[in-house]
């Protein structure tokens, strides 16, 4: 059975920030999976699915994407043999900002 290291998150557009996470975990090895959570159509989420969907595999055609509900948090029990893991990455990747990068572009609808 294959395992995944799964990243979840709006991804309004899947920008250099992410492609870094994802290839961290490339680099370890892992399958990777994100979880694009289908919010809907608005100034901060401007970007159906199928087009995030798109964005990420153009870039990493290795990556499994799956649609989520628009979750609110991610809870668990003990022991569910899975955990937690926050990537640290550098301080210029930490900085980038889909908020900024939306604000800079014209989004065509």
């Amino acid at each position: 059975m294959i395992k995944y290291s799964m990243l979840i998150g709006r991804y309004q557009p899947f920008h250099e920030g992410h492609q870094k996470l994802v290839q961290v975990l490339l680099d370890e090895g892992k399958n990777v999976c994100i979880a694009l959570r289908d919010t809907p159509i608005s100034d901060t989420d401007p970007y159906t699915i199928e087009e995030r969907t798109k964005m990420i595999n153009d870039v990493f055609p290795q990556v499994k994407v799956v649609s989520i509900p628009d979750i609110e948090e991610v809870v668990y029990g003990r022991k569910v043999g899975w955990g937690i893991r926050q990537l640290q990455l550098d301080k210029e990747t930490e900085e980038i900002s889909a908020t900024k990068i939306r604000e800079g572009s014209l989004v065509n609808r």
